[in-house]
């Protein structure tokens, strides 16, 4: 079968087994506008979004995505051709494929085209949320003392008096003076990002650009504007070219960008928005008054879990997530990491039986139909390790516990930042401070706490006896028997 580019006209006549829209699309209208649109956001919110407009609710509710980033240009060129819609391929470990075609996002804005164009969106009555998935890296506060970055290039350049915005920050902020200017209420930023009171974040962040710019925007902003908390979840790995021949040969589609992604989704979500949200709570959104239980549940098992396989994984030479999971190995390290270090960490989480959570975890990182790839998981790493990791092991040693585990993960990490695995071969590093992990890491030979000794990463750490001793065991064993063995040791009580 000739596949279809996706548009449009597939809506009337879809392929055999392809559920698309029955809602008429035309009639929608973009009541959001969300920064960073990903494969997360496409598989997560957009979903939230269509399942509604499916349901006949929500079609003031419309999605107008925004990318900010030069690589946004391509999925701007991608959903413009496609009418913005694209394929969501739901991956069930039984090998059963749920391909539906998303018909919520109704435009795409890529701000270096028209920044003006992007701020009169936000200024508009019609939008009523900002929500963001722009990444742990994206909110611009230092690792360790938690404040706002002003020597960020971009935002020094959108803080000059006259600048056209650049930035995200730029952009929401100057979206949210010419409301103030014109009477119109405040929209409510809705971050959808895997940090710790990501609402809290966002709150501190843009109301701290926006005193750099104007420290009476700034109080309004602070009185006014709301930043409600929420968890996400849903593994959802990047789309590769085999995922779009696969899409093009099941479903007769050629989908420029489909999505792939794990049956299971979560949205936990604080109930504040002035100006009214969509009725999320008919889709399966769990509405609640206090996100922190769920977040810091998610945060401390399923990321720091990725991260807890994913380094160990890689040095043992394994490319694919299921099938690290599925080692029974790294199986009981993960089970171990989570029973004995993550959960002491975690307040009780209502309506969830943490056992069940914790098995339903490995179960997920186990299916191999969603082929998630153990780079991914290793990459931006300077990012995740600080928000995801270190506040276990901070909180254990606090309550005079020494978390072998967590530990050795960030040695783990430290011996694949130097970017050459036990074959010898390379690595190839992906993160916004390679350059400075790598050099850092390769000097841990001779100086085996070059990379922790890294303050703007990991604090005063480096300082606790308890912690250096437990790392520099698993960093010398990592260097001398290698991953596997050093996992064997630390789960037959070596080292403890």
């Amino acid at each position: 079968m000739t596949p279809r580019r996706l548009d449009r006209s597939v809506l009337a006549d879809p392929p055999e087994g392809v559920a698309v829209p029955t809602y008429d699309r035309s009639r929608v209208r973009a009541g959001i506008v969300h920064f960073g649109v990903g494969g997360f956001h496409r598989a997560h919110q957009a979903m939230y979004l269509d399942r509604l407009m499916e349901q006949g609710e929500a079609r003031d509710w419309g999605i107008c995505g925004v990318g900010v980033l030069p690589h946004d240009e391509r999925m701007r060129d991608v959903l413009a051709a496609q009418d913005f819609l694209y394929t969501l391929v739901v991956k069930h470990p039984d090998g059963t494929y749920e391909p539906r075609v998303i018909g919520s996002l109704v435009d795409y804005l890529f701000a270096p085209d028209d920044p003006g164009a992007v701020v009169e969106r936000l200024a508009s009555p019609e939008v009523r949320i900002v929500s963001l998935t722009i990444t742990e890296g994206g909110y611009n506060f230092h690792h360790v003392t938690g404040e706002f970055d002003a020597g960020n290039p971009g935002v020094m350049a959108d803080l000059e008096p006259g600048a056209v915005p650049r930035t995200v920050f730029g952009l929401v902020t100057e979206g949210l003076r010419r409301r103030r200017d014109r009477g119109i209420p405040p929209f409510t930023v809705m971050s959808c990002d895997n940090i710790q009171g990501n609402g809290e974040v966002a709150h501190r962040m843009f109301t701290a650009f926006a005193r750099l710019r104007d420290p009476e925007l700034a109080d309004w902003i602070e009185q006014e504007v709301r930043f409600p908390s929420c968890m996400v979840d849903r593994i959802t790995p990047a789309t590769t070219d085999d995922d779009r021949a696969e899409v093009a040969e099941r479903f007769g589609i050629a989908d420029g960008w489909p999505v792939v992604c794990e049956p299971f989704t979560q949205w936990v979500l604080e109930d504040a928005f002035p100006l009214g949200r969509p009725p999320l709570q008919d889709a399966g959104v769990q509405l609640v008054e206090d996100v922190e239980p769920y977040e810091l549940m998610k945060l401390r098992l399923l990321n720091a879990s990725h991260q807890a396989l994913c380094y160990f994984g890689y040095l043992a030479g394994y490319r694919l997530v299921h099938d690290v999971a599925r080692d029974p190995l790294f199986a009981r390290f993960l089970r171990a990491y989570m029973d004995e270090e993550g959960t002491p960490t975690l307040r009780p989480v209502p309506g969830i039986d943490l056992d069940d959570y914790k098995t339903q975890l490995v179960e997920r990182f186990s299916n191999a139909e969603v082929r998630d790839t153990v780079p991914r998981l290793c990459a931006e790493s300077s990012d995740r390790i600080p928000k995801w990791l270190l506040p276990v092991v901070r909180e254990r040693l606090a309550a005079g516990a020494v978390p072998v585990r967590a530990i050795a993960v960030v040695a783990s990490w430290a011996r694949y930042a130097e970017a050459v695995d036990e074959q010898g071969q390379p690595i190839e590093v992906v993160d916004r401070l390679r350059d400075v992990l790598v050099e850092t890491a390769r000097r841990q030979h001779d100086e085996p706490l070059a990379f922790v000794e890294n303050r703007a990463l990991f604090g005063d750490l480096v300082d606790d006896e308890r912690f250096r001793a437990a790392y520099l065991a698993v960093l010398e064993s990592l260097h001398a028997k290698g991953a596997r063995a050093t996992l064997e040791s630390l789960e037959s009580g070596a080292g403890e």
